[in-house]
């Protein structure tokens, strides 16, 4: 990944930090939260449930799940949010790869004609499979909605798969639901400044670790013969 995507996404991050602050401060957001969260607690584990399902929906669905990770953040906590996320990430995961196979293969296919980059790799997995799925997880280098029907078309265990994807997305999932959750902190509780801003810095440190990750990985899927970039 180019140093100014990598900035690009280092910045992308602040400037969410700043809207969620800024949103707390100008909007009743921190009143909406807490009565979702009073709602979903109402629910007791159905609503983690819920919020499970409607992030596999919009995988399958293409629609991007980034505010809902964040949201994640926000309403659960860290460790709340981000068990939410990788569960509900990975089982939308999983069923678009299982559409892939079965009702919308043509579908499918036809998607991914023309894509060299499938196509290389398609290559690749034939001779790595898991670590190629990972490190596509950990480096991001498709869309996550649309990889995971192309997915389907290669000849990979749907075990395998679905552990690499667990896996693969834990670090970036780890680190936007952190964002939401430290946002949340600095512009909600009543804590002192030093707090607020050791929650921000968290949570840019964390969009920091996550890039620097996915920078790693992405120069190992590109050693594998396969193109990176988004």
């Amino acid at each position: 990944m180019p140093p100014a995507k990598q900035l690009a996404k280092i910045v992308a991050g602040l400037l969410v930090i700043a809207a969620l602050i800024i949103a707390f401060r100008v909007l009743p957001v921190g009143d909406w939260l807490r009565h979702f969260q009073t709602y979903v607690r109402g629910l007791g584990a159905l609503g983690y449930v819920l919020y499970i399902v409607v992030y596999a929906l919009c995988n399958v669905a293409f629609v991007p799940a980034s505010i809902l990770t964040l949201g994640a953040g926000a309403i659960f906590g860290f460790v709340g949010g981000t068990i939410v996320v990788v569960i509900g990430a990975t089982l939308g995961a999983t069923l678009s790869f299982l559409l892939a196979r079965t009702v919308m293969r043509k579908r499918v296919e036809e998607m991914t004609a023309n894509n060299a980059r499938f196509r290389a790799l398609d290559r690749a997995i034939a001779s790595e499979g898991t670590k190629i799925v990972f490190l596509s997880r950990l480096a991001v280098v498709f869309p996550f909605t649309y990889i995971n029907y192309a997915f389907g078309l290669t000849a990979i265990p749907l075990w395998r798969y679905v552990a690499a994807t667990f896996i693969g997305i834990l670090p970036a999932t780890a680190a936007f639901v952190f964002v939401g959750a430290a946002a949340t902190n600095a512009a909600t509780t009543s804590t002192s400044s030093i707090t607020k801003i050791i929650y921000i810095a968290g949570g840019v440190m964390a969009l920091i670790v996550s890039v620097l990750i996915g920078r790693i990985a992405t120069k190992a899927i590109k050693r594998a013969g396969v193109g990176g970039g988004e």
